[in-house]
């Protein structure tokens, strides 16, 4: 079960027909949905997280601690992406991925409690590791290195439509048949998926693996692929590394979001539960209207020979300081109505860098090493989770308000943001060290 078999795709390139650019994007929307799965099993413990407080008896600190628990089982799965990509197919790989996340929703709605949620959640955690690296390879292999920026982006709105599309579902779900119901009908949501996606899944001909010799004796035709490198080449570039600073800061933002969004709304400004479900989705709207604005633009100034150092560079470090600075603001915000409108504002601008920054890490490596160097760069992302969920739930244990404890802590978040865009700014250069790398 090698990937050769089943990733590589006849030689015959996708773009000669219209025909083969609709099945790229076809199946390019088949890993979007998998995306929205995802992050809807993520989003779903945001959305349970004051039922499950009020049954379990659980302090604001403990809620944090299981979020960033699911984050330590995510990162340290994301290592895997690699060598996993190395022993099975894709096809194979995300459809035992992809069962294993329903595995693990099911326990907790058998055995409840406090052990069972930390368990649970960091089984997830770790078999959703993987996936994200995996997801944008395949994505990847459908689309030139200039255009992915905007097939980027689709893969990032998963995370939107889970919020805008999913929650809202889930919260009437939780109103009405309790917090147990939106587990099973996410598990089984993952079972279809799968079933789809054995049925149509074919790679594309960006993600080919070297080609051996002997082979290419029997097919000149083969195209060629760039050599294998040294992945302390790859890791240790400016824009590696810069890039890195500054998603760790914005996943960090997104961790204490899907956490604990739904309760700031509900405890600390003062909706419904049902209100706070829905309002859920106002960031991610935010976050769609930009990502799809940014991407767009930038992959079709790239194809006419515009600069990657702007492009996914400057562009995506702005978008992170602006966000940083719209979050640093929220302890001097009153009117719960501006508070959400400047989170959701702050936070959809700074969403803009994961699609960009993933392209700009594509450009850098060569196509047979992506997963494993998207593994660790998305990985190595996730640790931005690790604290920041459990820091947030002191942060709002120890505050006079909650409100207040929630505005500090989006404060923090938003410094920290800055400080990553500075980073960014200075050292993201994509064509500068592919040049250096491939050189």
């Amino acid at each position: 079960m090698t990937s050769s078999k089943q990733d590589v795709p006849p030689v015959v390139s996708p773009e000669v027909g219209g025909g083969s650019r609709v099945r790229a994007w076809g199946l390019t929307g088949i890993l979007v949905l998998l995306v929205v799965v995802n992050w809807a099993d993520k989003a779903v413990f945001g959305l349970v997280a004051q039922p499950l407080a009020t049954e379990f008896g659980l302090t604001s600190a403990q809620i944090g601690l299981v979020g960033s628990a699911f984050f330590l089982a995510f990162t340290v799965g994301g290592f895997f992406a690699g060598v996993l990509h190395k022993w099975m197919s894709l096809r194979w790989l995300l459809l035992l991925l992809c069962l294993a996340w329903a595995a693990s929703m099911v326990p907790l709605v058998v055995v409840a409690g406090f052990t069972m949620l930390l368990i649970s959640r960091m089984a997830l955690g770790f078999f959703e590791g993987p996936s994200g690296a995996l997801i944008h390879t395949g994505a990847y292999s459908w689309h030139p290195v200039e255009k992915r920026g905007l097939p980027g982006a689709f893969l990032a709105s998963g995370a939107s439509i889970a919020k805008i599309l999913i929650a809202p579902l889930m919260a009437l779900a939780v109103a009405n048949w309790g917090w147990r119901s939106t587990f099973l009908i996410l598990a089984m949501v993952s079972v279809v998926w799968s079933v789809v996606w054995l049925v149509t899944w074919q790679g594309g001909p960006y993600g080919k693996r070297p080609v051996k010799k002997a082979a290419a004796n029997f097919d000149t035709a083969a195209p060629t692929a760039d050599p294998k490198v040294p992945w302390s080449r790859i890791l240790r570039t400016p824009t590696f590394l810069g890039a890195l600073a500054a998603v760790f800061t914005m996943y960090a933002l997104v961790t204490v979001v899907l956490t604990w969004l739904p309760s700031y709304f509900e405890v600390g400004l003062g909706y419904s539960r049902v209100q706070a479900g829905t309002m859920f989705g106002i960031p991610s709207i935010a976050g769609l209207f930009f990502m799809f604005l940014c991407t767009s633009v930038s992959d079709r100034l790239l194809v006419r020979g515009a600069s990657s150092r702007v492009l996914r560079g400057i562009v995506p470090g702005i978008a992170l300081l602006l966000c940083g600075v719209a979050l640093i603001t929220m302890p001097y915000i009153q009117t719960p109505i501006v508070a959400v409108m400047v989170v959701s504002i702050g936070y959809g601008v700074g969403t803009v860098i994961i699609p960009l920054f993933n392209a700009a890490i594509s450009e850098i490596c060569p196509p047979q090493q992506m997963a494993g160097v998207l593994g660790v760069f998305m990985a190595m992302m996730a640790t931005g989770g690790l604290i920041a969920p459990y820091l947030t739930g002191v942060i709002v244990d120890n505050a006079a308000t909650p409100a207040g404890g929630y505005a500090s802590a989006f404060q923090i978040f938003g410094i920290a943001a800055v400080i990553g865009a500075v980073i960014a700014l200075l050292t993201v250069n994509s064509d500068r060290d592919r040049a250096r790398i491939l050189g």
